[in-house]
Order: C-alpha cells, then sequence, then structure tokens
C-alpha cells in the first residue's frame, strides 16, 4: 500500500491569504483562508500595498491554523506548496517567502504551483471521479481561459480574453451602478431581481480566434447607456442592469465553452475560478451540458475563491511527477499557464 502524501499549501496571490493541508491531493484536511475584502471595499478595489502588508500580519497565523485544524504537525509534511504566479508581485512574494523559509528550515521539499492550475484542480477536491483530459472554462477577477485540461499538469489554452477579463468586467459595471465591490457577488445578487432581456448589451466576437473572448466593449457598452440615461433625465433601474449586463456575459462565456466542447468532443466539461460560484452561470452551463450530453463539474463555492486547498491538489500531481523547486524559487506575476519553472 502506497504512503499517504500530505501537502501543506499556501495561497497569497491577492487578496486572500491562505493555508491548507491536503491528504493525496483530493482529500482536503484543513482550509483557512483569510479574507480581506472587508478592507479594500472602501477602496473600491483591491490596493496591492494594503494586501501585501496584511498578508504579512497574516501569513503565520493560516500556517498555523492550517496545521492545528488538520491536528498535523510540520514534520508530517511531505512536501511545501506555495503559488508563485501568475498575481499581485506584492502578495506572491509573501507567500514564496513563507514557503521557502518553512521548506528551508524544515528541509521538507518546496513544489511552487501555478494559480490558474489551482484553479482547475479545485474540480478534483469535491469530484473524485474526475480525471483528465477535459475541457475547463476558468473565470476569474483576472483571467478567462478556455482551456484543455490533456492530464495533470498539461494544458493548451484554447481561448482567452484580449482585455477584460469577466471577472474585472463585473467589478467594473458593479461600481458604474453603484453597487461596489466586490462586483461579483452583488451583480448575481441584482440580477436575480432584475429582466435579463431589459436592455440588449453586444455579445463580443473575436475574429480571427473564435474562442478568445473580449469584455471591454460590453463593459464601454453598460456605461454608454448608463450616461445616456442620465443625459436624457431617464431612471435607471439597477437590477435590470445588472441582468442584462450578466446576461450578456454569460450568453458569450457558454457559447464558447459548448462550441469548443462540440468542436473537440469532450464529453466532461468544468469549470474554475471566482466568476464560477455566478448561480446563473452555473444553471446555464449545466442546462448546455445536460442538452449535450456532456457531464458538468464544478466546486463548491469555498473552492471557487482564492483559496490554498487547491494549491495543494495540483502540488500532489506535481509532487508525483517528481517537480520540486529550489530557493532560488521567485515570483512571477505574469507566468503564463502551462509554463513550468522547476528543479527535478
Amino acid at each position: 500500500m502506497e504512503k499517504d502524501v500530505y501537502i501543506l499549501a499556501i495561497e497569497s496571490s491577492c487578496d486572500e491569504t491562505a493555508a491548507a493541508v491536503v491528504k493525496n491531493g483530493r482529500d482536503v484536511c484543513s482550509n483557512v483562508i483569510y479574507s480581506q475584502i472587508a478592507l479594500h471595499t472602501e477602496y473600491g478595489g483591491v490596493v496591492p500595498e494594503i494586501a501585501s502588508r496584511k498578508h504579512i500580519e497574516k501569513i503565520n497565523q493560516v500556517i498555523e491554523q492550517a496545521l492545528s485544524d488538520a491536528g498535523m504537525g510540520l514534520k508530517s509534511m511531505d512536501a511545501i506548496a506555495v503559488t508563485y504566479g501568475p498575481g499581485l508581485v506584492g502578495a506572491l512574494l509573501v507567500g514564496v517567502s513563507a514557503a521557502k523559509a518553512i521548506s528551508f528550515a524544515s528541509g521538507i521539499p518546496l513544489v511552487g504551483v501555478h494559480h490558474i492550475e489551482g484553479h482547475i484542480s479545485a474540480n478534483y477536491i469535491e469530484n473524485k471521479e474526475l480525471e483528465p483530459p477535459f475541457l475547463c472554462l476558468v473565470v476569474s477577477g483576472g483571467h478567462s481561459h478556455l482551456v484543455v485540461v490533456h492530464d495533470y499538469g498539461e494544458y493548451e489554452v484554447i481561448g482567452r480574453t484580449r482585455d477584460d477579463a469577466a471577472g474585472e468586467a463585473f467589478d467594473k459595471v458593479a461600481r458604474a451602478i453603484g453597487l461596489g465591490y466586490p462586483g461579483g457577488p452583488k451583480i448575481d445578487k441584482a440580477a436575480k431581481e432584475g429582466n435579463p432581456r431589459a436592455v440588449y448589451f453586444p455579445r463580443a466576437k473575436v475574429g480571427n480566434a473564435e474562442y478568445d473572448f473580449s469584455f471591454s466593449g460590453l463593459k464601454s457598452a453598460v456605461l454608454n447607456y448608463l450616461n445616456s440615461c442620465k443625459m436624457k433625465g431617464e431612471q435607471i433601474n439597477t437590477s435590470d442592469v445588472a441582468a442584462s449586463f450578466q446576461e450578456a456575459v454569460i450568453d458569450v462565456l457558454a457559447g464558447h465553452s459548448m462550441e469548443a466542447a462540440e468542436r473537440y468532443g469532450y464529453k466532461k466539461f468544468a469549470i474554475a475560478g471566482g466568476v464560477a460560484s455566478n448561480s446563473s452561470l452555473r444553471k446555464v452551463l449545466k442546462e448546455a451540458c445536460r442538452e449535450k450530453g456532456i457531464t458538468f463539474y464544478h466546486p463548491s463555492p469555498i473552492y471557487c475563491t482564492d483559496n490554498a486547498a487547491m494549491i495543494g491538489t495540483a502540488a500532489y500531481y506535481e509532487y508525483q511527477k517528481g517537480v520540486r523547486h529550489g530557493f532560488d524559487l521567485n515570483a512571477v506575476p505574469n507566468l503564463k499557464l502551462g509554463t513550468i519553472i522547476y528543479d527535478k
């Protein structure tokens, strides 16, 4: 019988300070998240310098809590995993520095993890039967990717955003219509009270790349509509605007996803990232997959937002392949999915 593998994972790429203990890549022994949302809300978005300072304050606390919640000591860990990109460079450096220090002091191997690979791997936690290959839509504040997962750690990006990510568009539109930060959950909530066909907003197509996304024009269309209403003295129905905007985003995300699934012949489809917790997006994709005979996978909302459990899951498969990082591991804020920097 093979020995169980325990990984202490650390995530600090944006505004969540997180640590977790994961067993054999699929069983979460603990998952601790300190969210900075309240801290950044008054600024209308994440302030990188404030995020970095708060990570420094909280990083040791969440690591100690994760080990305590798992009922385990550091000596029981087989690897220390950490997000090293992409993300905010200052925020990433806090996690990377902590992981390197623990690895150096304990002699436990260090495994760096790509943040987006972590989001994709979150699907393995609650869907024990899910294995590659499959198609995955990654939608978050910083990314909108359509990814073919060929194998563990082997990815092909077949679609990406040309400008704003979906989550970024949600935040900007939410701010414009007075809902505030964070935009995703607030628009999702407001849209439930609105008419998604009250206002028609454009669905962008990228001519030379059929699976790429573009949300900047949609965001501008919403801003133009709001300005037009104000100039004419017309009342703005916030819920209708939220619902109509959300409908346009979901149409594009679901449309591209199902076209790609059909073209590539995949019968397994997953979603990942913060926007993957959007209730309307889940509903539309679930129905679309059902109609096409595709099995639909999605993480629980707690594993959609930034967390360390997903990093521990991704790290397990890298660890099993022999991936190890040296103490020269650095934060790579613009790290591309599919790029691997490691020592063997």
